[in-house]
């Protein structure tokens, strides 16, 4: 098929319920006209008002739209209609009615399709009027196949196509078949829909800053055709109105906001094709910018510094609102009222006297003179009130010993006096107006000394808020009288002798005071200098800085002027350096020698001190020979004190209570046990020792030994006592070399066990000698032959009734 151009149409059927029915193509009478350059978008719902016509196929409308085709040449028309989505669920049905030029006169369609794919198992969904096909109608559900024969047409006939979904929501698109042509659409004759056509205007309405301006939209209408006839161009503000040819708008229009689409119908009148087109109303506003608040101090100009009324310049603020722009291309007035300014009325003077006091509000009209841009812009004046300033006094000691009336002052102590308490003030201070008007030679106001007395200077006083200002005089006089000084001792008894205490400074007030004149106040320093300049005051309360001297100073003040400086001496005495604590023995054995006690002073002369001691004496040294706890208060000549606590305790030797011996085994052991005031240590057979802390001895061989108890707590002296431990030796050698020559029962002495029996057998049990306990022992003889080498037995009876036995060795 030879057909040009191609018509291809994408019609998007979103169902908005908002639309109104008579803008939405969706009745016969409102059907697209299709033309051989168009190309449509709309937003369609429902079915609009019912239409009247007739089909073999029970085709009903349910979401329906209506195209109407003229032909400009005839020949064979048909279709392909295909839905977006390829659901087979997505069911579209047709009719197409004609040829006839009224929709009131439809009759019965001359072609239909109701087949429902998804029911007639089709591959597809599509549907429309083809070549191949023969049916005229068909469905519907599962009859036919969705296509029927396309149709033959005449030039100039018109036809109605009328296409509807039953089931589904997928838009769709159409391709146009087969021979017969449209006609073409008439063209916008620029070359861009938008910038050739677009309006770009000033405000220059009242009130100038809403975006509103006046537009003759026809004026776009000769660019818009160019040489096209039985054209027409309507205008419209919706796209939908624009393509339904609905609503209209008539010139002179005023725009609803300042960036506005504007949207033309081209119409063809005679085959009632068109195209739309937009184009921007533009509304700028004069490039300007509202001015800042004009704001400045109370003057005296007017002959009252406090009456909020002053004169501006109100020319300041035209090269902020131009903003750098060239000010010959504007004319600028001030006008008191807004409305007198939008009308261009009764313009004031530059030069201008607030007449509302403290804050009033004046306007600016800016007009561009090459296009017409006007604005009115809003200023602001205020007139901020000048901070207070108060002419006072400020009194100084002259305290550095010549009389001349020259010290140095704190400036600062007049702030409050000058500024009247007033928060966020500052103050600079300058000798002269000159040097103030000019900003120089500012002076420190912590310290200035002065070099006449008395002294005017000059303080400017600033309103940090608002940057007001204000001056004020400053008389600076210096006095010549005088107060005490005073003097404030203590001892170091705050528990830490390091030589500083916390003082009292309130101690000191009766002798600066004395003999002064009531109402006087004063307050403490830590330096001459603080004091001189009343910087960094103390409290009542102060803590030297400097160990055990030092001085510091209390200013002397009537009605806020110096009457003195003092000094006040800051004296911490050291406390006597003794030992506070101390234990000695005393041996209760030594009694009635005394021993001696001392006041424990350290690396100082006895004769330095006074003593009290808890005995009634007032010695350094007194002699004692009684435990006891005795207490002596040292005092220094400071008055100074410290208590010195010596406890005497009583040690004593010791008293042999009893010893008990452990003998005649493998393991002799001795334990000895004493009374005592004393603490003890414990020795065996040497006075020198070594001494244990024990009172038991082990392994302790047989016979005699002696045993020592020495005090260790103040050496009151050692006891001694002889122990006789009873053993027996294993063998004995009776053969002349002096060495073993006698076997005897070990511990037994005229002082020990004297009585005791010792008896020696053989070992068949035949008694061979009784022997003295007190004698040199047997010999190895029996009737005066020498017994043989062999083991003999004893039985040793001992004088405390225990008998032991055992056996020996004889050795030859």
């Amino acid at each position: 098929m030879n057909r040009t151009p191609k018509l291809s149409v994408l019609i998007t059927l979103l169902l908005y319920f908002n639309l109104i029915q008579a803008q939405t193509p969706n009745d016969c009478s409102d059907a697209i006209q299709i033309c051989g350059n168009s190309s449509l978008d709309l937003d369609v719902s429902g079915t609009g008002n019912i239409d009247t016509f007739s089909n073999a196929c029970g085709m009903v409308e349910n979401n329906t739209i209506w195209f109407r085709l003229t032909f400009e040449q005839g020949g064979t028309l048909g279709f392909v209609l295909t839905p977006n989505s390829s659901a087979i669920t997505e069911d579209y049905d047709f009719s197409v009615f004609g040829p006839t030029n009224s929709c009131a006169n439809l009759g019965q369609a001359i072609r239909c399709s109701t087949t429902n794919p998804a029911a007639a198992n089709q591959g597809n969904n599509l549907t429309g009027m083809s070549d191949p096909e023969t049916d005229v109608s068909e469905g519907p559900g599962a009859d036919g196949n969705s296509f029927v024969s396309w149709i033959t047409v005449q030039a100039g006939e018109t036809y109605y196509l009328l296409i509807d979904r039953p089931i589904g929501n997928s838009p769709f698109s159409l391709e146009w078949t087969g021979t017969a042509q449209f006609p073409e659409s008439p063209e916008p004759q620029v070359p861009s829909d938008d910038a050739a056509l677009s309006f770009d205007r000033c405000d220059n309405l009242a009130p100038f800053d809403d975006g509103v301006a006046s537009f003759i939209l026809e004026e776009n209408t000769p660019i818009i055709l160019g040489g096209q006839t039985n054209t027409v161009v309507t205008y419209h503000t919706t796209e939908e109105d624009a393509i339904l040819g609905n609503n209209p708008i008539a010139s002179p229009y005023m725009n609803t906001n300042s960036n506005e689409i504007i949207y033309s119908r081209i119409e063809n009148t005679v085959s009632g094709c068109f195209v739309t087109t937009q184009f921007n109303l533009n509304v700028r506003s004069i490039n300007a910018n509202a001015p800042s608040d004009l704001i400045i101090c109370d003057n005296d100009n007017d002959g009252d510094i406090t009456n909020g009324i002053a004169e501006f310049d109100l020319e300041e603020t035209i090269s902020e609102v131009l903003s750098g722009q060239d000010p010959d291309n504007f004319t600028v007035t001030f006008h008191s009222t807004e409305n007198d300014a939008e009308n261009d009325t009764n313009p004031i003077a530059t030069m201008f006297e607030n007449t509302t006091p403290d804050n009033q509000q004046v306007f600016i009209r800016i007009e561009e003179i090459a296009n017409d841009c006007i604005g009115v812009f809003p200023l602001n004046l205020t007139v901020n009130p000048i901070p207070e300033a108060n002419d006072t006094t400020l009194i100084q000691c002259d305290e550095d010993g010549i009389p001349e009336g020259f010290t140095i002052f704190d400036l600062n102590q007049a702030f409050d006096d000058i500024t009247g308490g007033a928060p966020d003030r500052t103050i600079n201070f300058y000798v002269s107006l000159s040097d103030l008007e000019n900003d120089e030679d500012e002076l420190n106001a912590d310290a200035f000394e002065n070099y006449f007395n008395p002294q005017t200077i000059y303080a400017l006083v600033t309103n940090t808020t608002v940057g007001c200002t204000n001056i004020a005089q400053l008389t600076l006089e210096t006095s010549s009288t005088a107060s005490n000084n005073a003097i404030l001792e203590v001892c170091d008894d705050d528990g830490t002798e390091d030589g500083f205490y916390n003082f009292n400074l309130s101690n000191a007030l009766d002798d600066i005071l004395f003999g002064l004149p009531t109402d006087l106040e004063v307050t403490f320093y830590e330096t001459y200098e603080e004091a001189l300049i009343e910087d960094n005051p103390l409290g009542n309360n102060f803590t030297n800085t400097i160990p055990n001297s030092q001085t510091i100073y209390a200013r002397v003040e009537n009605m806020n002027a110096c009457f003195g400086i003092s000094d006040i001496q800051l004296t911490v005495f050291e406390l006597p350096n003794i030992v506070i604590q101390e234990e000695v023995f005393y041996c209760l054995n030594n009694f009635p020698e005394t021993i001696t006690l001392t006041g424990g002073l350290i690396d100082d002369i006895p004769n330095n001190y006074y003593y009290d001691w808890s005995t009634g004496e007032d010695e350094f040294e007194i002699q004692v020979n009684e435990p006891g706890v005795y207490t002596v208060r040292v005092t220094s000549t400071d008055g100074c004190f410290k208590d010195r606590t010596i406890t005497v305790s009583s040690s004593d030797i010791a008293t042999f209570t009893s010893i008990e011996v452990t003998d005649a085994t493998s393991n002799n052991s001795i334990s000895v046990f004493v009374s005592g005031d004393g603490i003890y240590e414990y020795a065996i057979d040497d006075p020198s020792g070594p001494y244990q802390e024990s009172n038991v001895f082990v392994n302790v061989s047989f016979g005699f030994h002696t045993v020592y108890v020495r005090d260790i707590e103040n050496d009151c002296g050692i006891v001694e006592e002889l122990v006789s431990v009873i053993g027996f030796p294993k063998f004995f050698t009776p053969n002349g070399d002096t060495y073993n020559q006698f076997w005897q029962v070990k511990g037994i002495s005229a002082d020990f066990q004297p009585n005791s029996q010792i008896l020696i057998f053989d070992r068949f049990g035949k008694l061979l000698k009784e022997l003295d306990p007190l004698d040199v022992g047997w010999d190895g003889t029996f009737d005066g032959f020498n017994m043989p080498a062999s083991d003999y037995w004893f039985v040793v009876t001992l004088e405390d009734g225990r008998t032991l036995k055992g056996h020996f060795a004889l050795k030859r």
